[in-house]
């Protein structure tokens, strides 16, 4: 829990604090040096004076490493590292927070009809889940990276929303598993002794199914959404290494660990401007795994007893 709140406390606090350059602004002063000369030379008995001015990019703005102004440097374009390692948490942690939120609510919603209602409602879910759990992730988000690409190019969207139209396409893939888990709780659950308690007194299926059954439910639950937010960040920081999420000005952690792919030197002499975002996610994903585990057990009634 507190790896979780300290990540959320970095990235969403932490640029109230830090306000360097870094996300979408470069830094301004001292990145270019402009010096004016005047060239005079003579034609057919006639002088001319011609000002020139020569602008110098000053290289210690670029992959400048770690300093009192730079806790951990800047990159190859110029920009701190460590304001947009504060920027690209708030992407990477919203994205996959929604991206659970979403697939969750559909799963628990179609699991628990499934499972309550049995036969052909549940046959026709299920199948559902088999086709979907039978798409290749990987190949249908480059087709639509692809897509993307030329809708950016013919002004129909925004390329910052790249990261969310793939993201809310993983949600529909997703959700089978989290369908699955709870039909087969709830296929268990509703033969118990208090299910039939609930039928005597009358109750509706949708207080029977979302306030006997779905709680019941919850410590599995719980467990698959801390695994899920995981998996979410490693996907969401696949998508941005394979150059196929946020893009520059705008970053993610994944978007940050991709500089390594177009510039190789940074790979072996420039740690600190990719390593950072690599730990980020490292700790994000161990986080939300022992977050899991302890509500796991915290809620489980078999382990309050």
């Amino acid at each position: 829990l507190v790896m979780v709140l300290s990540l959320f406390l970095f990235c969403f606090a932490g640029p109230l604090v830090y306000t360097q350059w870094g996300e979408t602004e470069l830094d301004k002063s001292g990145k270019t040096s402009y010096a004016t000369s005047e060239v005079t030379y003579e034609v057919d008995g006639v002088t001319y004076v011609i000002q020139q001015t020569t602008e110098t990019k000053l290289a210690d703005n670029f992959l400048s490493p770690p300093s009192a102004r730079h806790p951990l440097g800047t990159d190859d374009q110029g920009y701190d590292v460590l304001a947009r390692l504060m920027y690209g948490g708030r992407v990477s942690l919203l994205v996959s927070f929604m991206t659970v939120f979403l697939l969750t609510l559909f799963g628990v919603l179609l699991g628990g009809i499934a499972g309550y209602f049995g036969g052909v409602v549940d046959n026709v879910i299920m199948r559902i889940c088999d086709v979907l759990m039978c798409l290749p992730g990987i190949p249908i988000l480059l087709i639509i990276s692809s897509a993307f690409d030329g809708w950016v190019s013919l002004g129909r969207v925004e390329e910052d929303w790249r990261i969310y139209v793939l993201m809310m396409f993983l949600t529909f893939i997703s959700w089978p598993g989290t369908a699955r888990l709870v039909r087969g709780q709830i296929l268990s659950l509703r033969e118990q002794e208090y299910m039939v308690a609930a039928e005597a007194m009358g109750y509706s299926t949708g207080r029977k199914i979302f306030k006997h059954l779905v709680p019941n439910v919850m410590p599995q639950l719980i467990v698959q959404m801390s695994l899920s937010l995981g998996s979410m960040i490693l996907y969401e920081a696949s998508l941005s290494y394979l150059n196929m999420g946020i893009k520059a000005p705008y970053t993610a952690w994944g978007s940050m660990i991709n500089i390594i792919t177009t510039n190789p030197e940074i790979l072996q002499n420039h740690l600190y401007v990719w390593v950072p975002a690599g730990v980020c996610i490292v700790i994000a994903v161990l986080g939300f795994n022992f977050v899991g585990d302890g509500l796991r057990d915290a809620l489980d009634p078999k382990a309050r007893r």
